[in-house]
């Protein structure tokens, strides 16, 4: 299997997380699934329930929402190589990362963050299989009117925009339907 990079980007419940596990072939049979979302609510945890009732149980779930680098390096060094990663989503863990270093000077959280996504696709360039990135598309928003609101559309932006240099294929999704940006070979 070649190496492939997707990225899939779209707004909130546009369905990015349905269009991304669609296009991991039904008999893969080695698949990790990065999850970044943590059910700190009722309707959280709903929604992770129905993501997870979505995916075939054979799937390697990896629940991880702060630590996506370390973690995947981990899994990989200890693990067979899978075919497949899906890591849904990338703006939940930047979300995550963000809320969790927000008392640090805002340039020094960039520079955390960045680095951390730098990372990411290092590993990405050096899997044998697919990878396929899930995340949401902020570029259509309105510039939120908070400090933190700001950060998180800069910090996303940017990295959205350094995964999508590096991918092979980019899907923007728009109300369920796919619309392919991107295709590199």
């Amino acid at each position: 299997m070649a190496r492939d990079i997707t990225l899939i980007t779209g707004g909130v419940r546009s369905g990015k997380s349905a269009f991304a596990e669609r296009l991991i072939p039904p008999d893969s049979t080695e698949v990790f699934y990065m999850a970044t979302g943590v059910a700190s609510d009722e309707e959280m945890h709903i929604r992770v329930q129905r993501h997870q009732a979505r995916r075939p149980s054979h799937w390697v779930t990896l629940e991880e929402p702060m630590h996506i680098v370390s973690r995947l390096e981990n899994e990989l060094s200890n693990r067979d190589q899978p075919n497949h990663i899906l890591l849904d989503s990338l703006d939940v863990w930047i979300s995550n990362l963000l809320l969790y270093h927000e008392t640090l000077p805002y340039l020094d959280v960039e520079q955390k963050i960045l680095s951390e996504i730098d990372q990411l696709i290092t590993i990405c360039k050096n899997h044998t299989g697919t990878i396929t990135i899930v995340s949401s598309e902020v570029g259509l928003s309105l510039v939120s009117s908070n400090k933190l609101g700001r950060y998180f559309q800069d910090l996303l932006g940017i990295a959205n925009q350094n995964i999508a240099t590096v991918a092979d294929k980019v899907y923007l999704i728009i109300s369920g339907l796919p619309l392919q940006i991107k295709n590199v070979g």
